[in-house]
C-alpha cells in the first residue's frame, strides 16, 4: 500500500470517529431538550444518534479491516454490530410510534421547538460536509464500502430535515400536531435504516436509494 492510500485510510477512519464523537454530542443535547420541552421528534432524534454511534464503531472497524485487506469479507464484529444497530432502530420505531399515540390521545404540545431547530441545522450542515468528505475518499480509493457509507450519511441528512421542517411548523404556526408528523418521518427513515443495517450484516451493500 502506497503512503498515499496510507493517509487517505487514515482520513477516512478520523472521519468515522468524528461521526461517532458528534453523534454523541448529539445524541446528549438532543434527549436533554427534548426531555425538557417535551419534543418527541428532537427526544426521538435524540435516540437516533446514539443509534448511529453503534453503526459508526461498525464503520469505524471496516475502515481498519479493509485498510489491512480490501477484498475481506465482513468481520464476525461488525455483523454483530450490523444486527444490534438495525434492532436498535427497530424499537425506537416502536418507542415513537406508542409516543405519538400518547400524544395524540393527550393532546399534548411541546412547550418550544426552538433546539429541534437549531440543532437539525447544525445537524445538516454536518452531515453534508461529512457526506461529501466521505464520498471523496472513497472514490480517491475506489473503494465502494467508504463510498456507499458517504451516501448511508444521506439518510441522516434527511432525519435532520425531517425534523427541521416540523420544528419550524410549530415554532412558527402552533399546529398541535406538528411534532408528532416529525415524529412519523423518523420512524420511516428508523424503519429503512434498520432493514439497511441487517441487508448489510448478511453481506448486502449498502444502497440508500430513499
Amino acid at each position: 500500500m502506497t503512503s498515499s492510500e496510507q493517509k487517505l485510510y487514515k482520513q477516512a477512519w478520523l472521519l468515522s470517529l468524528f461521526t461517532i464523537l458528534y453523534n454523541i454530542a448529539e445524541g446528549v443535547f438532543s434527549m436533554l431538550f427534548g426531555y425538557e420541552d417535551e419534543t418527541l421528534a428532537l427526544f426521538g432524534f435524540g435516540v437516533d444518534s446514539f443509534i448511529e454511534v453503534l453503526s459508526g464503531i461498525g464503520i469505524a472497524v471496516m475502515i481498519l479491516r479493509i485498510k489491512q485487506n480490501p477484498q475481506s469479507h465482513r468481520s464476525k464484529f461488525e455483523k454483530t454490530a450490523l444486527k444490534i444497530t438495525g434492532t436498535a432502530f427497530y424499537l425506537l420505531s416502536i418507542g415513537l410510534l406508542a409516543g405519538i399515540i400518547t400524544n395524540i390521545v393527550s393532546h399534548h404540545k411541546p412547550e418550544t421547538t426552538l433546539w429541534g431547530i437549531i440543532i437539525s441545522s447544525l445537524s445538516i450542515l454536518t452531515m453534508v460536509w461529512l457526506m461529501l468528505a466521505k464520498r471523496k475518499v472513497g472514490k480517491k480509493l475506489n473503494s465502494d464500502p467508504i463510498i456507499a457509507d458517504s451516501n448511508c450519511t444521506k439518510v441522516c441528512v434527511y432525519m435532520s430535515v425531517v425534523l427541521l421542517v416540523s420544528s419550524l411548523i410549530y415554532e412558527i404556526t402552533g399546529f398541535a400536531y406538528a411534532d408528532v408528523i416529525g415524529a412519523a418521518g423518523l420512524i420511516y427513515f428508523s424503519v429503512s435504516e434498520g432493514k439497511e443495517a441487517f441487508e448489510k450484516a448478511k453481506g448486502i451493500e449498502c444502497s440508500c436509494c430513499c
